[in-house]
């Protein structure tokens, strides 16, 4: 091959690499661009997703802020809730507040008045209540054991009709400040009880506790069933309105009912609050942790009242590791059993238990029933008049 050919071949095979080169490129350019249209492709449709489930979420949070505020609303404006339970409970201090009172009759001049001056509680009292004017009667006629006794007895008097449910709006403040002027004239015979007692007192000041069972409820239904013209609706003023029965809110019933279900929020937070400190104290202390702890207090003086039968409720170690760790679980995990009804009925035996086993092997039989007659406005409408039907069959029977 000469010279000119061999050139001739080179540069065509030249040539041809340099073309194949370039096509190689081309195809390798729009590659790449396919490449990042399908990026930015992907990258938009993640972002409308994105978008689009913000969106959805944004809407579903806002249709459950609506749901929860239009049940919230309605719970607290369309009617009163545990119209038996705070009727119960109202009873029920009115026992404790009689029974308190009662057991303490014999002693009262020594435990309270004159013969108590020897604590120091008249000339400088622990408390701060009897330096406040209302709430300082009892201490200032400490020194009067006549006096004393007269008031001493009209506050029972009281108590009976707060049981009784006898004009209830009215009675209520004379009892309360009454009461607590009487249990804060010697600090040293106090407890827990009488705090939880005080508070529950101040919150039915805006329930409604006398709807059943109780006279102002038999008073109401006798007005509303007199003749148009001289029952509820009659003229007259508004406060002598009232005291023929006369709701305070009759033309607004949803600001009654307001109150009411605000007073039984704040009734129930009081006493999850107190079980669940209760516990988380206990859970810190060895003996607690250890399951002894309720062994020593049944074995002393002060509150093994029982001594026999203190000994045999601590004669197995299995029993008293029970009862030390089983007061700690339901404490704790009692305003989240109170959530569902089944777990709330086993809330409510547990911790009715609890109490009934410190009224009778700690003899704080007090303590124990204004407990007990708080957790009474966690049983259902639908439990009590159940309940209730039950028991007027019952005493149809025995006709």
């Amino acid at each position: 091959m000469s010279t000119a050919q061999k050139n001739t071949s080179g540069q065509g095979k030249s040539g041809a690499g340099g073309a194949g080169g370039a096509a190689k490129a081309a195809r390798h350019d729009v590659g790449q661009s396919v490449q990042m249209v399908g990026v930015l492709a992907l990258a938009t449709r993640f972002g409308r997703f994105l978008w689009a489930a913000i969106k959805a979420l944004l809407a579903l949070l806002g249709r459950t802020v609506v749901r929860v505020y239009a049940f919230c609303e309605n719970w607290l404006l369309d009617g009163k809730k545990a119209a038996h339970g705070l009727t119960v409970t109202r009873m029920m201090f009115g026992v404790v507040g009689i029974g308190l009172l009662a057991t303490n009759w014999r002693t009262r001049l020594y435990a309270f008045g004159p013969g108590s001056m020897w604590n120091g509680e008249y000339v400088a009292s622990d408390s701060d209540f009897p330096r406040i004017w209302i709430f300082s009667l009892f201490h200032r006629l400490s020194i009067h054991g006549g006096w004393y006794t007269f008031f001493y007895l009209l506050l029972g008097v009281l108590a009976v009709l707060i049981m009784l449910g006898y004009r209830f709006k009215l009675v209520l403040p004379f009892y309360f400040f009454g009461w607590v002027s009487f249990i804060e004239a010697n600090d040293m015979l106090g407890d827990q009880g009488d705090n939880m007692y005080r508070i529950a007192l101040l919150l039915l000041f805006f329930a409604d506790p006398c709807r059943v069972w109780s006279l102002d409820a038999r008073r109401r239904r006798k007005l509303a069933a007199l003749p148009a013209g001289t029952g509820q609706g009659s003229r007259g003023s508004w406060p002598l309105r009232v005291w023929r029965g006369e709701p305070i809110f009759e033309s607004k019933p949803e600001i009654g009912s307001l109150f009411n279900n605000l007073a039984l929020i704040a009734l129930t937070a009081q006493v999850c609050f107190v079980y669940a400190s209760g516990a988380l104290y206990k859970a810190g202390g060895k003996p607690w942790q250890e399951g002894w702890a309720v062994y020593d207090p049944l074995h002393t003086v002060q509150f093994g009242t029982w001594p026999e039968l203190s000994t045999l409720a601590t004669t197995f170690g299995i029993s008293v590791a029970i009862a030390s760790w089983g007061s700690i679980i339901i404490q704790f995990c009692f305003p989240a059993m109170l959530l569902t009804h089944p777990t709330r009925v086993v809330a409510l035996i547990g911790i009715m238990g609890f109490h009934l086993g410190i009224a009778l092997l700690m003899g704080l039989p007090w303590f124990s029933l204004a407990m007990i007659a708080i957790d009474f406005i966690f049983v259902t409408e639908k439990s009590w008049t159940t309940a209730a039907a039950h028991m007027r069959r019952l005493w149809t029977k025995t006709a």
